[in-house]
């Protein structure tokens, strides 16, 4: 499958030129599983429309390799039957009047593809898929995660060179959830289909995609695999929106205090960052380490003194709830704790696990601050 580009596409419902999508650039290489990630209203699945061809563009342009699909500024619409795409919607939209074998076999019957090859890929995907013992019921003698896979046997039998999903597991029970999404990564490794993926869920988006486009109020935040968007996020709504339990933000400058605040001053004094440029700092929860001893914190981390408020086990991993000075921090971890409620103790977190951003939000490379540090040594 040929690059599918999105050249600063654009998306406008109402008369006073508010966007739904702004100005996306994004490219979907063949092979990718992509995840369009985000809250509800973030544009991610009017841009996932665009693509299939449902809506036109305000604005801007998409390419399939060296074939434009729709650009507005041209005059040019290829519709959505002819671009080679299957699109399972969050709904199953199955009919009700069909067998699971007629349901599967609708899009090829409509290609008129013939009856020996059409029987043939109808077996093979409805194998691949487990639900070949059901060929002969009806969807509504089917569990919700048997019709989505009828759903996804539907698109797959005809071959689509892209697969669009738009939240096909929201509907799901959380166990169908974890099922479909190993059936999901087995799919993408053994079709090799390219797959553009919109959920809300972090966590379908962590385990299921090879990249992430991240998108808030119709603007793309950042493109990256799983690891970058955890490890490295481009600014504060990134950081905030994935993780769980979210990111601890500690507030620097404009007059922000409190005990928090001065040991991530102090922390930035040390590594000699200078204070103006840093308007916040985000810890994750798993990278808080706690000590009853000061003597055991490492001379370069982040540190503080704590009190532990709260133990809250969630089953394997617990999330401790610490106070200082009024306010909170979250941390976790896999081992069953050995402190108590309300002890005092200490807190520390690595110098390359605190994510700096600057007072816009945007993050700040960890690089900045060894490279003013060495500049101020010299």
């Amino acid at each position: 499958m040929p690059t599918i580009a999105l050249k600063a596409i654009s998306k406008s419902y109402s008369k006073d030129g508010a966007k739904a999508v702004s100005d996306l650039d994004l490219e979907v290489v063949d092979g990718d599983f992509m995840c369009l990630l985000g809250p509800s209203g973030c544009g991610k699945t009017t841009t996932l429309r665009m693509i299939a061809g449902l809506e036109n563009l305000t604005e801007g342009e998409i390419t399939v390799g060296d074939r434009v699909v729709d650009a507005a500024h041209k005059g040019v619409f290829v519709p959505p039957e002819k671009r080679e795409m299957g699109l399972v919607f969050q709904s199953y939209a199955l009919w009700p009047h069909l067998t699971i074998e007629g349901n599967t076999d609708f899009g090829l019957r409509l290609r008129k593809v013939p009856k020996a090859e059409r029987e043939e890929r109808v077996t093979r995907v409805m194998k691949t898929l487990g639900i070949e013992q059901y060929r002969d019921r009806y969807p509504s003698q089917l569990s919700g995660g048997q019709q989505q896979r009828v759903a996804l046997a539907r698109m797959l039998a005809v071959n689509p060179e892209v697969l669009l999903l738009d939240e096909p597991l929201s509907n799901l029970d959380a166990r169908l959830r974890l099922e479909m999404r190993t059936e999901l990564k087995r799919i993408h490794s053994e079709f090799g289909t390219t797959i553009v993926f919109v959920t809300h869920d972090q966590w379908e988006a962590m385990t299921l995609a090879t990249r992430i486009a991240v998108m808030n109020n119709g603007n793309l935040q950042q493109v990256g695999t799983p690891e970058d968007i955890y490890d490295r996020p481009a600014n504060r709504f990134v950081a905030e929106f994935v993780g769980s339990p979210p990111i601890n933000i500690v507030e620097l400058g404009g007059g922000a205090g409190g005990a928090l605040a001065e040991a991530a001053n102090a922390f930035l004094d040390q590594q000699g960052t200078p204070r103006e440029t840093v308007g916040s700092v985000g810890l994750r929860p798993e990278s808080i380490r706690l000590a009853r001893d000061k003597a055991d914190l490492p001379a370069d981390a982040l540190s503080g003194s704590v009190r532990l408020t709260a133990i809250l086990p969630t089953g394997g991993n617990w999330i401790l709830e610490l106070g200082i000075d009024g306010q909170k921090l979250h941390a976790s971890t896999h081992v069953a704790p050995h402190w108590h409620a309300e002890e005092e103790l200490f807190f520390h977190v690595a110098s390359d696990a605190v994510h700096r951003f600057d007072p816009n939000g945007h993050r700040l490379p960890q690089s900045d601050a060894s490279t003013t540090k060495v500049r101020k040594a010299g």
